[in-house]
């Protein structure tokens, strides 16, 4: 499997909405948490294992004939944390991480994708974790997220950071499931952190949103070992086509059975009793998280359990 590409080939579009949201994401203000209080608590903070800062990208990065600084792109350390209402803090927590595509930040990715609106209306018992990637940068490298072992020191982290808040009830946790989820570029570190996060064991479900530029070979690895629900969907013009039918191909010469169809008449049960899925939709490659809930759906056939 090919597994060389760094970059999405057709990058997200950004809309005047994300601009201005944009704007807004270094400051990690009050607004955040009063917008989504009727749905949970929010809380943005920074982390030190945030993928940025990160040597390799102390010096800026280019893309094509544009340069992108560290101040700007590469200094943001924000991590957005979604614990919905009436969540049960139990012995171990199970979380899902969303990982943004080019061009984007967390506070325009929260509000574009309604990704706490779905998460919320999944009733899944689990946290939602958003960190920033290259702030508003055509980049797929995750930083730190991508060193050996970064993956395990973010959610050890995470777990510390959620002791602290006072959010919870009981702070005597551990790390649970975890789910990895990302759009567009987000394929580049999700391979990474399976590969060599650190915690691949815990790691129980992949969710690829028209993502599957690279990194198949990292995917099928962790697949194998750990048995791990794989669903991908991709769009036909997003740049993941070829890759995917890569991987499909893959699975059927080597007799590894998938569920494969349309978006639209994938059931329930589809998705609740296949561990591979591949789903082809009409929808754009912005569309592909939110546009018919399909995070949500994602989630309700997930492993995590319900508040």
């Amino acid at each position: 499997m090919n597994s060389g590409k760094n970059h999405p080939s057709w990058p997200p579009v950004l809309c005047a909405a994300v601009v201005l949201f944009a704007a807004l994401a270094a400051r990690a203000d009050d607004s955040w948490q009063i917008k989504y209080a009727p749905l949970g608590t929010l809380l943005v903070t920074q982390f030190d294992s945030a993928p940025f800062p990160h040597p390799a990208r102390a010096a800026g990065h280019k893309y094509h004939d544009q340069f992108f600084s560290a101040a700007e792109h590469y200094s943001n350390s924000d991590v957005a944390i979604f614990i919905p209402k009436n969540f049960r803090a139990t012995d171990k927590i199970d979380f899902a991480i969303h990982f943004h595509g080019w061009n984007h930040t967390v506070a325009g990715t929260l509000p574009e994708y309604k990704l706490i609106e779905q998460f919320s209306a999944s009733g899944k018992n689990a946290i939602l974790i958003v960190p920033q990637g290259p702030f508003n940068a055509p980049d797929s490298f995750g930083g730190k997220l991508e060193d050996t072992n970064g993956f395990k020191y973010f959610m050890d982290e995470a777990v510390e950071k959620l002791r602290a808040s006072g959010a919870l009830a009981k702070t005597n946790v551990e790390i649970g499931s975890i789910i990895l989820s990302g759009h567009s570029g987000g394929y580049h570190v999700m391979a990474a952190i399976l590969d060599h996060g650190g915690l691949s064991d815990k790691i129980k479900e992949v969710w690829l949103f028209d993502a599957l530029y690279g990194g198949s070979d990292n995917i099928i690895a962790w697949q194998k070992s750990e048995n791990g629900r794989l669903l991908d969907i991709y769009t036909d013009h997003g740049g993941t086509k070829d890759e995917t039918e890569s991987l499909m191909a893959f699975y059927r010469t080597n007799g590894v059975s998938f569920f494969a169809a349309e978006e639209t008449n994938a059931l329930s049960g589809n998705l609740l009793t296949s561990k591979i899925v591949f789903l082809h939709t009409d929808l754009t490659h912005n569309e592909v998280v939110f546009r018919r809930d399909e995070f949500a759906q994602f989630l309700k056939t997930s492993c995590l359990e319900n508040r």
